[in-house]
């Protein structure tokens, strides 16, 4: 059976199922924090609709069907039935009312990141075809005001005029990723932890680091950016994995 045809009468499927793939492999990876983070994905023009997972379901579980379908300019939204995490709310709400290229937002404390949003310098240099991909496409927050309820979240979100930056590292808190798709955010997300990782192992070498030019930096970062199709691919391989594992994540 198809997918698109086990809930036929539920909107933006599709993209449901995308999401519900990023759950669950990001769970795998280790990159969640109990059920404390969130995803989130826009689904209408101005990107004020978006999908969010539930209220602290573990990513693990979470199906395509589970995913709430919010209004980030409904002011009732935390005093309805089902309602999501105020921080998440508030977070993913300000966000989308805010920033209408955040097409789909990603927030997790996955270790290396958070480790990196530790340090006094949270800047991530380029050393390595990973950490190059993220030059000068990478905003620090060093204003940590508390959990991310309403207020904090939109001063998090105000940090995002740049389109061209699509990662935020929260200072003392973890990481924001935003992308134009499921796919596209989640591949970032991926690539950030594992160039946060290296940058932090080398640094635990206490030996000197190699850090790429400029123009190289950018060079690779706009070759990565435009090499065709891996985010899309990257996530149809995860999913046809836990196809072929029998998970319910599309259910």
């Amino acid at each position: 059976m198809a997918i698109a045809q086990l809930h036929p009468n539920m909107d933006h499927w599709n993209e449901r199922v995308d999401l519900a793939a990023a759950f669950r492999w990001t769970e795998r990876l280790n990159f969640h924090e109990a059920v404390a983070n969130h995803f989130s994905f826009a689904v209408n023009d101005d990107g004020t609709q978006f999908l969010m997972n539930p209220n602290q379901m573990h990513f693990a579980r979470i199906k395509a069907s589970d995913l709430l379908l919010l209004d980030a300019n409904d002011p009732n939204v935390l005093e309805k039935p089902g309602a999501p995490d105020p921080t998440a709310w508030g977070l993913h709400g300000s966000l989308h009312r805010l920033c209408p290229h955040a097409r789909c937002a990603m927030h997790v404390h996955s270790i290396h990141a958070t480790v990196l949003a530790c340090l006094a310098d949270s800047t991530l240099p380029p050393i390595d075809q990973n950490t190059a991909t993220f030059y000068n496409r990478i905003v620090v927050d060093d204003q940590f005001g508390g959990l991310a309820f309403e207020e904090e979240g939109m001063r998090c979100a105000q940090l995002f005029t740049d389109p061209k930056v699509k990662v935020m590292v929260m200072g003392n808190h973890g990481v924001m990723i935003i992308g134009d798709s499921v796919a596209d955010t989640f591949n970032r997300l991926y690539y950030f932890e594992r160039a946060a990782e290296t940058y932090i192992r080398a640094l635990q070498t206490g030996k000197e680091l190699r850090v790429l030019s400029d123009a190289i930096a950018e060079k690779t970062a706009q070759e990565l950016e435009d090499y065709p199709g891996q985010a899309e691919r990257h996530l149809s391989e995860l999913k046809a994995i836990l196809d072929e594992e029998g998970s319910n994540y599309a259910s």
